[in-house]
């Protein structure tokens, strides 16, 4: 019996205990260790080289997106599940493109994520539970890039000259995965000032919601996607 090594990665010491003790419950599964932010994943990864490491894609000083990027680039055979409280349709498209292997919500049933776990180590991609292989997922990411991206781009590629400083500060903060609670603690300014800033965005380039914004964003160079996360 082949045994999955796991990597648990969040800023919340009871979360972290709290899936230790779910994965527990799996003999095929073992929890090799944990850590509380990127920079402790990055090291744990490169010495431990697990096979599946569980991300919170909110952590300190470094984002989940950018941890996932550089242990993809470290450590391709490592698995990266990202799980996260925020269920925003642009950290899912983000983690996809990022290299991780499936996205999940704090919120799934433990017994669906432990199926989760099993599903990456077994070489598929999963979505809010749905497994996909390699094939599906890229055509899961063209259809929103068919979707969002090139209608948005139809529009031109002048919009970007109405938005403020500030404004492409934001745009360029939500291209790298950050909620607007995470946006407000990093520009020092109020959450609801992060919701109307975001809301003269969408206006401004003309889409509905914040993945056409950095679909559109993206489809016009204002950020490399590869340099955002």
């Amino acid at each position: 019996m082949t045994t999955l090594q796991l990597l648990i990665v969040d800023d919340h010491p009871v979360f972290r205990q709290g899936l230790r003790d779910v994965f527990d419950t799996d003999p095929q599964i073992r929890v090799v260790g944990e850590a509380k932010d990127g920079e402790g994943a990055l090291l744990m990864t490169q010495q431990l080289q697990p096979d599946v490491v569980l991300m919170d894609i909110n952590l300190p000083s470094m984002s989940g997106l950018q941890v996932t990027r550089k242990i993809k680039a470290d450590s391709p055979n490592t698995k990266v599940v990202m799980i996260t409280g925020y269920d925003e349709p642009e950290h899912i498209f983000h983690s996809l493109r990022t290299g991780a292997s499936a996205f999940c919500s704090k919120d799934m049933p433990p017994e669906d994520l432990i199926s989760t776990v099993h599903a990456v180590f077994s070489g598929n991609f999963v979505i809010n539970g749905k497994i996909l292989t390699e094939e599906e997922l890229n055509e899961w990411i063209q259809r929103r890039m068919d979707r969002y991206g090139r209608r948005a781009a139809d529009k031109g590629t002048d919009s970007h000259i109405s938005l403020s400083p500030r404004e492409m500060e934001i745009l360029e903060l939500i291209c790298q995965g950050a909620s607007n609670k995470d946006i407000a603690q990093r520009l020092g300014i109020s959450y609801q000032t992060v919701k109307n800033h975001v809301t003269a965005i969408l206006q401004k380039l003309g889409v509905n919601d914040r993945t056409q914004a950095v679909l559109y964003a993206l489809n016009h160079g204002w950020f490399a996607l590869g340099n955002a996360v």
